[in-house]
């Protein structure tokens, strides 16, 4: 089978899937087209994601789109209705579909929501889209009734080219679209790293320039924008794209400060860099992504020379603290702040233990990791970017020794529940004592015990208690 025989497959199966909405459609006088990113990804043969829907654009209007949707699905969703969409769950496949009514949008002076318009042309539709391989639109309404000879799939831009060419090139002058919508800055270093694309130097000609426009968009978008790049299969080629340009000057100015002037002297690693790669080596696991890319956020604040060269003395724990800042400015969840700071936090606490692992150790390091251990040893396992053979070799050896620490405790001790023997209430009533500080420093006592000598008998813990409340100072 060829190639194009391959992507007529896969479009003709978009189209079944398409088919309830696009025989209402069509017997309502509309037309119908799968747009963006299903397309695209069906020309591609990218494998169906979890999260699959298909856009559709049609010169109905919002009003109608409901009237049509509605028998067809179990749910609408119509937040978006002001921006001409409607969203729905159709009965028949399960697949989640999005329907825009034909448009143009363009932001207003000091606005953060595009205008809308309606519009009555596909073409005019798709030169409106961000890229060339998002303008790509497929006639299901044809497709469905098995029209010889008509064409159905649209392409009045060279998506078709870029997308086996991996170019990423706008439809029109990337100026006018990223003055319709700023945040198409961001999708651009989205994109690119997505799908390994070469950028158009137009395109980052453009967000060169018009780089302080972002700040027209919510952090709510950017965070999101920011969260699909991190995603990607190499998110420094768009991380790159967004320092090169200035974007990132706008809403996260401590990344291009990586980039650290060489001392001529003291020489060390260039930590932006250096950052690329530790992000491209985890896992897409968006905490741990995240935590790659704030790392070594604190350098810049801690950069110090002296007789040991430079030295970056304490930058794990003020680059926790600017994380928690960067990251609620970006509104995200609390429970996503708290773990990408913490693992930020204890990124080298691998590194304290030079001289060998004590069970005390170990058990403090889990401690103090808690449900983020996992990702707290590839975190730390990434952070090796040196090309000395020998001493990433070492490294290595030093965390397998750590991982096989853990796993043998674990077997003589549920390190999952690292708490002292006796709790609050226990402690007020042995040592006859109210709530108050007191408390949680006997709690203290005996946590010291539980990562000293592991566990202990409630009975031997009330003995060592009041062993220790004895001399304490009334």
């Amino acid at each position: 089978m060829t190639s194009f025989d391959l992507v007529h497959d896969r479009l003709t199966e978009l189209a079944h899937l398409s088919s309830p909405l696009a025989r209402a459609f069509a017997g309502a006088g509309y037309s119908l087209y799968a747009v963006g990113g299903s397309v695209r990804d069906a020309i591609l043969g990218e494998p169906r994601r979890e999260d699959f829907e298909i856009d559709y654009t049609t010169n109905a209007r919002p009003d109608d789109i409901v009237v049509l949707m509605k028998p067809l699905c179990t749910s609408l969703w119509e937040q978006g209705r002001s921006f001409g969409t409607i969203g729905g769950l159709l009965r028949e496949g399960g697949i989640k579909a999005e329907i825009t009514t034909f448009r143009s949008e363009a932001y207003v002076d000091h606005s953060r929501k595009p205008a809308v318009e309606w519009g009555d042309s596909l073409e005019a539709d798709l030169c409106r889209r961000d890229f060339t391989i998002n303008a790509l639109a497929l006639d299901v309404v044809a497709l469905d009734a098995g029209t010889a000879g008509v064409q159905t799939l649209f392409d009045f831009h060279d998506g078709f080219h870029d997308l086996y060419e991996r170019i990423l090139r706008t439809p029109i002058d990337p100026e006018i679209l990223f003055s319709d919508d700023p945040l198409r800055m961001m999708r651009a270093a989205r994109f690119a790293a997505r799908f390994a694309m070469t950028i158009d130097p137009a395109i980052e000609a453009a967000a060169t320039r018009m780089a302080e426009k972002l700040e027209k968009v919510s952090a709510e978008r950017i965070r999101g924008e920011l969260d699909l790049l991190m995603m990607t299969v190499q998110p420094s080629i768009g991380l790159d794209f967004i320092v090169r340009t200035g974007l990132a000057d706008h809403f996260f100015p401590e990344l291009p400060k990586l980039q650290l002037e060489q001392d001529p002297i003291h020489q060390h690693k260039d930590v932006l860099k250096h950052t690329w790669a530790v992000v491209d080596k985890t896992s897409p696991e968006l905490r741990l992504r995240l935590a790659a890319l704030f790392h070594d956020i604190g350098k810049p604040n801690t950069r110090a020379i002296g007789d040991e060269g430079v030295t970056f003395r304490f930058h794990e724990v003020v680059g926790a603290k600017m994380t928690r800042k960067r990251m609620t400015a970006l509104k995200y969840s609390q429970e996503m702040i708290d773990d990408v700071s913490m693992l930020v936090e204890l990124h080298l606490r691998f590194h304290t233990y030079k001289m060998g692992w004590s069970d005390r150790a170990v058990r403090r390091y889990v401690r103090d990791a808690g449900h983020l251990l996992d990702e707290l040893n590839e975190l730390t396992r990434c952070d090796c970017t040196t090309r000395n053979a020998r001493k990433a070799a070492t490294l290595a050896q030093r965390m397998d020794e750590l991982v096989v620490r853990i796993a043998e405790l674990r077997e003589q001790e549920d390190l999952s529940r690292l708490r002292p023997a006796l709790d609050g209430v226990a402690v007020m009533e042995l040592l006859d004592i109210r709530p108050g500080p007191v408390v949680g420093r006997a709690l203290d006592f005996l946590m010291e015990i539980r990562l000293d000598e592991g566990e202990i008998t409630p009975q031997e813990a009330a003995v060592r208690l009041r062993e220790w409340w004895a001399e304490q100072p009334r």
